[in-house]
């Protein structure tokens, strides 16, 4: 009777776990499994396959579409986080003021873009850089008459064009988060810092930034990883990867690998490459982390 209870006791923690393994299983770590197996295989077609080993691997350090499309994507995530996070902050600091009016208005506005869709937004942005009638040839052309119609946003400057578009998406997105960390900051110490004579840099540099680095942070690492994963709206603006795929992005070189050229066993390896961009960009973020912590 007591080796039954005993079983029991012991078998308990697996039945409850048994759901979460399934599903794991079955949509993370078989997929995960397959998906490497299938990085060391050239493909002709869903049936048709050849094991390759790592010529894989070995092709993608001298093919030259796969480093335009990692050069593209590392200019768009370094734009993330030395435009858009530093937009995103300033607009938390001047929106956390008490003693502006309509506030709360001024930050539904700023965030209502991060709701719209990536693919309407590619759209939208594609007609708005359009030659002659798009709506920024325009307006510049009216505040600066020698500006030109015909300036070629989506022809010769995909990349500033593709920047100013993410950071419409995504700079009342990233504010939301730093909002939520600057209404944690305590009071007390900014009025201690102003008693003692401190001013507004000061306060920000000293009391502020150290009080928001987590969600800092976490907000460096989200961007990062969205830019890596960047696909839809360089798609949907440029119907495609661009004049001389200067709209090429690594997840849009994966797509059409695997889903146009028909070669996922390529795919793969360059899916498995990226996993190992975003890993590193994080544990190179958590020592930096630590690193401080410690000093």
């Amino acid at each position: 009777m007591k080796l039954c209870a005993t079983s029991s006791v012991k078998a308990a923690p697996w039945l409850f776990l048994a759901p979460f393994l399934l599903i794991f299983g079955a949509f993370t770590a078989w997929p995960l499994a397959r998906s490497l197996i299938l990085a060391c295989q050239q493909t002709f077609g869903p049936t048709n396959t050849v094991f390759v080993g790592l010529d894989n691997f070995r092709f993608l350090l001298t093919d030259p579409l796969f480093w335009t499309a990692l050069q593209n994507t590392f200019v768009y995530a370094l734009s993330s986080v030395t435009l858009q996070l530093p937009l995103a902050l300033g607009l938390a600091l001047l929106l956390n003021r008490p003693s502006l009016r309509g506030r709360t208005l001024y930050r539904l506005i700023f965030f209502s873009p991060s709701l719209v869709g990536l693919v309407f937004a590619g759209i939208i942005f594609s007609i708005i850089f359009e030659k002659r009638t798009g709506l920024v040839n325009v307006g510049l052309h009216r505040l600066f008459p020698v500006f030109d119609l015909d300036f070629p946003w989506l022809q010769n400057y995909v990349m500033p064009a593709l920047i100013l578009a993410s950071l419409w998406m995504y700079v009342g997105f990233n504010m939301i988060y730093f909002l939520a960390a600057l209404q944690n900051v305590p009071r007390e110490l900014e009025e201690a810092a102003m008693i003692d004579g401190a001013n507004a840099w000061h306060r920000f540099r000293h009391i502020i930034l150290p009080e928001i680095k987590p969600v800092t942070s976490f907000v460096v690492l989200l961007s990062l990883i969205g830019s890596f994963q960047l696909f839809e709206l360089p798609w949907a603006l440029l119907s495609g990867p661009g004049p001389e795929n200067r709209g090429l992005t690594i997840v849009m070189y994966l797509y059409q690998t695997g889903f146009l050229t028909n070669d996922l066993g390529y795919a793969s390896a360059i899916g498995w490459v990226l996993a190992v961009i975003l890993f590193t960009l994080a544990l190179t973020q958590q020592w930096f982390n630590r690193k401080e912590t410690r000093s």
